[in-house]
C-alpha cells in the first residue's frame, strides 16, 4: 500500500464571516497521496452541472465518501454519484437522481449494486449502476416520503437542514446493509430494523467491517471499536489523547483506513468558523486554539501512538471525507 486516495474539496478563496457549510467550496478533488513521503497530486479537479446544482445561491461542490472495488472508484458530490476507473481516472459512470441531497457516502454492494446515503432526505438508496432505484429506505423507519416529496426535484434544493437523523455511512454485513446515524450516536441496520448498535453521544460517521471487528469514528476524533456478533463495544480510542501535548483541536474526524489491526490512517478537517460550529458542543467547549490544518495521520492504536501526519491543504485540499486505497 504505497499510496492513498483522499477524497473531498477545495475551500473558496473569498468568504463571508461565518458562511453556511453549503456555500464553503468550489471543486471537489481527489488527491493521490504518497504514504512514504507525504507528498500529493491531484488526479481529479471537478465542478458539477448546473442541472445538478441547487437553483439559488453558490453551492458548495465537493467530492463526499466512496470506496475502491476492483480498480474503480466510487465516489458521490452532493448530488451525483460518480465512476472513475482508476490509477488513470477516466470517469465510466455517473448517475444524477432527484432524491439526491446532500449524499455523505456511495458504496458498492457485493452483488453489484449501489447504495447511496441521501443524507438531507434521511434515507438511503439502493440502485443499480444504470440509475434504477430498487430501494428506499427512511432510516427512522417508516415510509421513505414521510417528511419529503416524490415530486420534489431535490438536487435544486440548497439544504433541507434540520436533519431528523444525518445519516453518513452504510456498510454491508453479510446481506444485511447498515448505516452510521449521526444524531442518534449509533449504526442501525436497514434490513432488519430491530438490530442496533449503540455508539456514542456525539456525532458517528465511518463504519468499517475489517478481520471480524467493526471500525467507528465519531467526529471529535475517537475511534469505536464493536463486536459484529455482540455489538459489544471492545475499545473506545481517544484520538486527542495521543501525541497531542499542547491539546490541539485536531479537527473534524471523518474518513478511515484500516491498514491492519495495529495500523490506522484517520482523516481530519479543520474546523472552520462557520454558523454550524456554534452549534456543536464539542467545539464550543474544546480546547481554544485554531486547530490543526486538514491532514491525515497515521495511528498505532495498540501503542498508541501518532507515527505521521500529513498535511493536505499545501495541495489545495480544505475539507475531507474518505481516505481510499487500491488492495
Amino acid at each position: 500500500m504505497d499510496h492513498l486516495y483522499v477524497t473531498g474539496g477545495r475551500q473558496r478563496q473569498k468568504l463571508i464571516s461565518k458562511e453556511e457549510e453549503w456555500n464553503l467550496y468550489e471543486k471537489a478533488l481527489i488527491l493521490r497521496v504518497c504514504s512514504a513521503d507525504g507528498t500529493a497530486s491531484i488526479c481529479v479537479e471537478y465542478q458539477g452541472p448546473p442541472e445538478a446544482c441547487p437553483s439559488e445561491g453558490t453551492p458548495s461542490i465537493l467530492f463526499k465518501a466512496g470506496m475502491i472495488f476492483e480498480n474503480k472508484l466510487y465516489v458521490c458530490t452532493g448530488t451525483e454519484v460518480l465512476v472513475y476507473e482508476i490509477p488513470a481516472f477516466q470517469q465510466i459512470g455517473y448517475v444524477s437522481l432527484p432524491c439526491f441531497n446532500d449524499l455523505h457516502h456511495v458504496a458498492r454492494e457485493a452483488n453489484g449494486n449501489l447504495l447511496v446515503v441521501s443524507t438531507g432526505l434521511d434515507m438511503v438508496v439502493e440502485m443499480t449502476l444504470a440509475g434504477k432505484v430498487l430501494r428506499l429506505w427512511n432510516v427512522l423507519g417508516g415510509d421513505p416520503w414521510e417528511r419529503f416529496s416524490n415530486d420534489i426535484d431535490y438536487r435544486k434544493v440548497a439544504t433541507t437542514k434540520p436533519h431528523r437523523s444525518h445519516p453518513n455511512y452504510a456498510f454491508q454485513m453479510g446481506t444485511d446493509i447498515w448505516v452510521t446515524r449521526c444524531e442518534q450516536g449509533d449504526a442501525v441496520c436497514l434490513t432488519e430494523p430491530s438490530r442496533r448498535i449503540p455508539l456514542a453521544s456525539v456525532s458517528v460517521h465511518d463504519g468499517h467491517l475489517y478481520k471480524g471487528k467493526l471500525y467507528f469514528t465519531t467526529v471529535d476524533a475517537t475511534i469505536i471499536v464493536v463486536d459484529p456478533t455482540t455489538f459489544q463495544t471492545l475499545e473506545v480510542i481517544d484520538l486527542k489523547q495521543i501525541d497531542n501535548p499542547e491539546k490541539a483541536l485536531l479537527g473534524w474526524c471523518r474518513g478511515l483506513f484500516i491498514v491492519d489491526e495495529h495500523t490506522i490512517w484517520v482523516g481530519f478537517t479543520r474546523v472552520r468558523n462557520t454558523k454550524f460550529r456554534e452549534k456543536v458542543n464539542w467545539i464550543k467547549h474544546a480546547f481554544h486554539d485554531t486547530g490543526k490544518p486538514t491532514h491525515i495521520a497515521l495511528y498505532d492504536i495498540c501503542a498508541k501512538k501518532c507515527l505521521r501526519e500529513i498535511d493536505l491543504e499545501r495541495y489545495g485540499l480544505n475539507v475531507l471525507f474518505s481516505i481510499l486505497s487500491v488492495a
